[in-house]
């Protein structure tokens, strides 16, 4: 007999991670320490015209599987209509199956949208657009509602050193119960692949901290003057997205000179970069330790492949892949430098290669101190692998490695306002392998203290461990 697709049990294949997800973890709050959600909406309130302005502006997941399906770049990132643009996607839906998003689109329309009988697709495409758009346009579907009606507690969007913060003020003037930080990401401080766009920063730095910045002293100064600044509105954790950790050995006079053949324009070797990118992450992972910050490390993307399409659209449209880039060594050698002088932070690493994920869990091992319950972790699945497969395998490695029980759990890592989903998808799975193993007596049958387990992981363990108010 078929099983029915998307019903309350999806994805609980016995009964005790039935009971482990209706009774624990699904009634738990969000903690989401990490995401791209624009602050400006959150700040104003924002209401969506319509629905493909919340479910595909900004979402690269769906616009590679629309090219993917012939679509013409006209729908995706275009001048199409709206009503237009989410007709393909309609169109594109059923030849998802087995993708993610599949999922992902059918549990979003069923919340916040109430619609749990219709697939998406072209058939039923416009009575849904008409249907959910509706509901956009009313208060109880703004910005705010749909994030208080998810639960969450506490959102971390991801920042640049230059931004001025002044949504997350407003936010914080205004009382909003959800607690909204930033992250500081400063990626572009280090990015001496393209000398003209790093120079073309430093400038505005210059011109944020009302400072000249003639050497690299006062380069590391004017950062951390901006550091500074986003601590005192709140932010307590950095945020990277590298190819790989960078510790190559380099002398001080060494860093000089690169920072000056950066300012007059010059091209870098490859050591060259590889000594200024290793000065940059010292330093900057110095500020973290001094201020009791958490680092999150996201490694492996290689991003803007095709050099056509970012020379038309820009970085961030959806022509990123996983790397392969040497992980283990340079990483263990930055955490080593740190760890060697007392100035490791808190840190979570992220791996978007599955065939670092033993690595990755092996690492943090190397340099749990005490200090802390899971003060290494391994960052939940990430980006191409916030998958069925790819977050459970995650959740397996680290079990077979370390301290699933301490996981600080899941994030949205997403630009949508709808995507809290993710957050049932990850409980529902982690219910899953914890309720697979009770009924293969892997796992005691003791549902208090898995129930205790499933909560920790789902909100307690990250609250505990990030330093950031909640009230």
């Amino acid at each position: 007999m078929a099983g029915q697709f998307l019903t309350e049990d999806f994805l609980l294949r016995t009964d005790t991670a039935r009971t482990l997800y209706h009774e624990y973890a699904k009634v738990m709050p969000i903690y989401d320490y990490h995401c791209h959600l624009p602050a400006d909406k959150i700040a104003a309130d924002h209401k969506f015209d319509n629905l493909t302005q919340v479910w595909l502006y900004g979402d690269h997941y769906k616009w590679r599987a629309m090219r993917a399906n012939g679509i013409d770049e006209k729908y995706i990132t275009g001048d199409a209509s709206d009503y237009d643009k989410f007709l393909k996607w309609a169109q594109t839906v059923p030849y998802s199956l087995r993708n993610p998003l599949y999922h992902w689109t059918h549990m979003e329309l069923k919340d916040p949208f109430g619609i749990k009988d219709k697939l998406l697709n072209p058939d039923t495409a416009e009575e849904i657009y008409q249907a959910c758009s509706q509901m956009l346009k009313t208060p109880q579907f703004s910005v705010r509602n749909i994030i208080r009606k998810a639960k969450v507690k506490l959102i971390c969007t991801t920042e640049g050193p230059l931004d001025t913060l002044e949504h997350h003020k407003r936010i914080r003037d205004e009382d909003f119960e959800v607690k909204v930080y930033a992250a500081f990401r400063p990626d572009k401080s280090l990015a001496v692949g393209d000398p003209p766009a790093l120079n073309a920063w430093i400038d505005k730095l210059e011109m944020a901290c009302d400072t000249d910045i003639t050497d690299f002293a006062s380069y590391i100064n004017a950062i951390r003057e901006r550091h500074d600044y986003f601590h005192e509105d709140g932010c307590r954790l950095s945020d990277y997205g590298l190819e790989t950790a960078y510790a190559e050995a380099y002398t001080n006079s060494e860093v000089k000179k690169i920072f000056g053949k950066i300012r007059s324009g010059q091209e870098l070797n490859g050591l060259e970069g590889l000594k200024f990118k290793s000065a940059m992450m010292f330093e900057l992972a110095l500020m973290d330790a001094e201020a009791g910050w958490v680092i999150q490390l996201h490694l492996g993307a290689l991003r803007n492949a095709n050099t056509r399409m970012l020379s038309t659209l820009g970085p961030d449209t959806g022509f990123d892949s996983i790397g392969d880039f040497e992980i283990a060594q340079p990483l263990a050698k930055c955490l080593g430098r740190l760890d060697a002088i007392g100035k490791l932070p808190k840190t979570i690493l992220y791996n978007i290669n599955p065939a670092d994920n033993a690595v990755i869990a092996t690492m943090i091992g190397n340099f749990q101190d005490g200090s802390a319950p899971g003060k290494m972790q391994y960052g939940p699945a990430w980006w191409f692998l916030d998958q069925k497969d790819g977050m459970t395998e995650q959740m397996k490695v680290l079990s077979n490695m370390g301290l699933l029980s301490r996981f600080v759990g899941m994030t949205t890592d997403s630009r949508s306002f709808l995507s809290y989903s993710r957050h049932e998808y990850f409980r529902r799975l982690l219910c899953n392998i914890l309720g697979s193993d009770v009924e293969a007596g892997l796992l005691p049958n003791d549902i208090p203290l898995l129930g205790q387990m499933v909560e920790d992981i789902c909100f307690n363990n990250a609250k505990d461990y990030f330093p950031m108010e909640l009230a």
